[in-house]
């Protein structure tokens, strides 16, 4: 981790790309019903940062037709490209320096379109409509029977898995506008987060917008390096970072394997992996430090494995913290697809130890936060990101001595969300890993955990055959 700080860092050009973009989350403050002068020159000001690139007339067009109040869906279709836009050139900006930190290099070819033919344009459509209307009503005007109206768009959507991606989104968006509502009473407004969110749905409206960029196979040995685990109230997602090394002796890279499943609000914790472990054997792997030997497994141009565990069989013993201090340095790190360019996706593999660790307490309390010291270089550690789901915690962090994770970035700041640690047990060098129970386990408190969610999610399954059968 020697080199360039890691801490608020000094790049050219951030700082205005990121005011830029918040003149235009003011504006959805408000709503672009009926602007006010202020919003007006919030979209002028927008509009400007755009200049100079070739989005720049239709931006400028649907700056001044949203400032008047006449813009039409075509229109915020413009304006939620141009703040992508933005957006990613931060993101651009940001992985640079996180390469400078990794000492790896980024693939710099952008993936290529997809040629897939795309499908429901019509709900697509009804999509796009509805987040029209939630850029008119702004995020003061939202209220609950406006909300309610992409229910209908959710559920003609998920029954097509191409079309699951946005569902999902568009499902857990009108959730937090729902838990929200009336807009008209909030003290705060996640005006950021929801701009997000709503740009991106949006572009996802476009026909074609989904599908994924298949460029080819990998057929090689996969390294797992860990498993980085989201859930959501009704959807959980475990995704496995590993090194690939090709059969043909080419350059290893670094890719992802992830499974999504859709979950009950009452499955959490370590039952989350029983509704992920049927869809994938690598979570298997995971936990008995184990490679997989590949064979013609789809794979994206930005490194991410359409995994089937037909294209998967068992390798050989493989300790991911091997891989960390062996192949890890010489993988390169793929491109980042369009859409996916923001600094909230930044999650580059790293691999730290001879660190020293501090823990702050918070002034009047508080779960106390651990910082690594590399180099003299501090870095904040997100040990809230660790999952309940497995044996690492944050204690077992803060006494490590070797840490594998993923470089994010937070609050202005790059951070890091331990993976897996090497700390010392009863005098012992032992490995903990966040997805160290992820295909099961043998650890005492991991089975208990295990028991108890076998029995929550036999219940859920009996209502729901019952339920079925009447």
């Amino acid at each position: 981790m020697d080199g360039p700080d890691i801490d608020g860092p000094d790049i050219d050009g951030l700082g205005e790309a990121l005011v830029a973009v918040d003149a235009f989350d003011h504006v959805l403050r408000g709503g672009l019903l009926r602007p006010r002068p202020e919003e007006a020159d919030a979209l002028a000001e927008f509009a400007q940062a755009l200049a100079g690139t070739p989005l720049a007339a239709r931006v400028t067009e649907a700056a001044e037709k949203a400032a008047t109040g006449a813009a039409s869906e075509e229109h915020f279709l413009t304006l939620a490209a141009a703040r992508t836009a933005l957006v990613g050139s931060v993101h651009d900006a940001l992985l640079i320096r996180a390469d400078e930190i990794s000492g790896r290099p980024t693939a710099t070819t952008d993936p290529a379109p997809d040629p897939t033919e795309a499908t429901g344009a019509n709900v697509l459509a009804a999509a796009r409509s509805w987040l029209g209307d939630l850029a008119r009503a702004g995020w003061q005007g939202i209220d609950h029977e406006m909300i309610s109206g992409s229910a209908q768009v959710v559920s003609a959507m998920l029954p097509d898995p191409a079309l699951r991606r946005l569902a999902t989104l568009l499902d857990g968006f009108a959730a937090e506008l729902a838990a929200s509502c009336p807009g008209a009473t909030l003290d705060r407004i996640p005006a950021r987060r929801w701009a997000d969110l709503w740009s991106r749905a949006m572009l996802l409206t476009v026909p074609g917008a989904v599908a994924r960029t298949v460029t080819g196979t990998a057929t090689g040995r996969l390294l797992p390096l860990g498993v980085d685990l989201q859930e959501h109230a009704t959807a959980a997602q475990a995704q496995v970072h590993a090194v690939f090394e090709p059969a043909d002796g080419t350059t290893p890279r670094l890719v992802r394997a992830a499974v999504s499943v859709p979950k009950p609000d009452t499955v959490v914790g370590v039952g989350v992996w029983q509704l992920l472990r049927p869809h994938m054997s690598l979570l298997a792997a995971v936990s008995e430090g184990r490679a997989m030997e590949l064979t013609a497994m789809p794979v994206t141009a930005d490194g991410d494995l359409i995994w089937s565990d037909e294209h998967a069989s068992a390798g050989a013993p493989a300790d991911a913290f091997a891989t960390a201090r062996v192949a890890l340095p010489t993988a390169t790190v793929p491109a980042t697809a369009p859409l996916d360019r923001h600094p909230a996706r930044i999650a580059v593999p790293v691999f730290l130890e001879g660190y020293a660790t501090e823990r702050n307490t918070p002034e009047g309390g508080g779960e106390a936060t651990v910082v690594f010291t590399v180099a003299g270089t501090p870095i904040a550690v997100e040990t809230d990101r660790i999952p309940t789901a497995g044996p690492l915690t944050p204690a077992a962090v803060a006494a490590s001595k070797a840490c594998i994770g993923l470089l994010r970035w937070d609050a202005g700041a790059f951070r890091v969300q331990p993976l897996a640690v090497e700390t010392t047990v009863r005098k012992k060098s032992v490995a903990v890993h966040a997805g160290g129970w992820a295909g099961g386990t043998t650890d005492k408190a991991g089975v208990k955990a295990e028991k108890a969610a076998t029995d929550a999610v036999a219940a859920l399954r009996e209502r729901a055959g019952r339920l079925l059968r009447k």
